[in-house]
């Protein structure tokens, strides 16, 4: 996948934006992981891909609060083993929990956005507003 660096100076680089504001909820320690994120941008839309295998579509919360865009997840797994008795001989915990915010410009369409999860990775595909797509150049007949 190539991400590509637009120097518009009416869109700022949505992809500058992604990797330069990216926060996760730091309280978080036990069981983070931050899942690898691919960017893309082509004529019509945005697309974000991450990496988050062994989850559930059901583990995942995104939420677009104005052009904040916030992915999170969390999973709890229990691993029980029984002794004779029905005595607990071992019992494990697991947590897993992650938390991704990224900017959107101003140019997209917020209402819809499309989201799916299949074979680990969750895509998110955020199409842009008519007047962000390139337009053809034409010829301009002088009068």
């Amino acid at each position: 996948m190539t991400l590509m660096k637009r120097s518009n100076d009416l869109f700022p680089s949505l992809l500058d934006d992604f990797f330069g504001r990216d926060w996760f909820n730091s309280g978080q320690t036990a069981g983070l992981t931050m899942p690898a994120v691919n960017l893309k941008e082509d004529e019509n839309n945005f697309e974000v891909e991450l990496a988050a295998p062994g989850m559930n579509k059901n583990d995942f919360k995104i939420e677009l609060d104005n052009n904040l865009l916030t992915i999170s997840c969390e999973k709890e797994e229990q691993h029980e083993e029984k002794g004779e008795k029905g005595q607990y001989a071992r019992r494990e915990f697991n947590y897993r929990s992650f938390q991704r915010s990224f900017n959107l410009p101003n140019t997209i369409e917020s209402d819809k956005i499309n989201a799916r999860y299949t074979d680990g990775i969750l895509k998110l595909t955020i199409p842009k507003k008519e007047e962000a797509k390139k337009r053809a150049s034409r010829q301009i007949e002088i009068s």
